[in-house]
């Protein structure tokens, strides 16, 4: 059964369906009354594996018809410092990260447009709280069934360190969560 439903979904995903998890597989082709997610979340943040996420949201969209909401949360904390005075980052270096997240998400509304996929687009800034909760709040708000992210995999010391918001929105979301990563340069999965 395991593969026939690999070949179903490597059929209805293309290629791509090889980088899935079997137990996705299982989940995502169980019904096909019920198959498809209409409401599906992609926080994006530039990566490629953010952009990988955004392709497998697309061709899940268009098969089921469904909306794919954009999500970027602007971290000021990640480009504010001691030496930049408050009066420079709100008049300088915020309107930047706003146009670069607006950036963002109309080069991703774009490229899912060119296929007519619908799309809804949020933009944040980082509060006081993780970026996996705000994650989880938009799902909740947007009335998300799927939530769809790249995740870069980091390991040992770097993972423990800089933490996952990938694997704490697994953690905490109502909602399935399917994490996509790049595949390994030597070819292997």
């Amino acid at each position: 059964m395991g593969v026939s439903i690999c070949i179903e979904t490597e059929r209805l995903l293309g290629s791509k369906a090889k980088h899935l998890d079997t137990a996705f597989h299982s989940s995502f082709l169980c019904s096909r009354t019920n198959l498809m997610y209409s409401r599906i979340l992609v926080p994006l943040d530039g990566s490629p594996t953010s952009i990988l996420a955004l392709e497998y949201a697309a061709n899940l969209a268009r098969m089921s018809e469904g909306t794919v909401i954009l999500m970027h949360i602007i971290e000021p904390t990640r480009h504010k410092t001691d030496f930049v005075r408050p009066r420079v980052y709100l008049e300088d270096v915020r309107p930047r990260l706003l146009a670069g997240g607006q950036a963002l998400l109309d080069e991703a509304e774009k490229r899912l447009g060119q296929d007519g996929t619908i799309t809804e687009r949020v933009l944040l800034e980082s509060t006081i709280e993780r970026i996996s909760e705000q994650i989880v709040r938009q799902v909740e708000e947007s009335g998300c069934d799927l939530i769809i992210m790249g995740t870069h995999g980091r390991r040992g010391v770097d993972r423990l360190l800089l933490g996952s918001d990938a694997e704490q929105v697994v953690r905490i979301a109502p909602v399935p969560v399917m994490l996509v990563r790049q595949p390994h340069q030597n070819g292997s999965n």
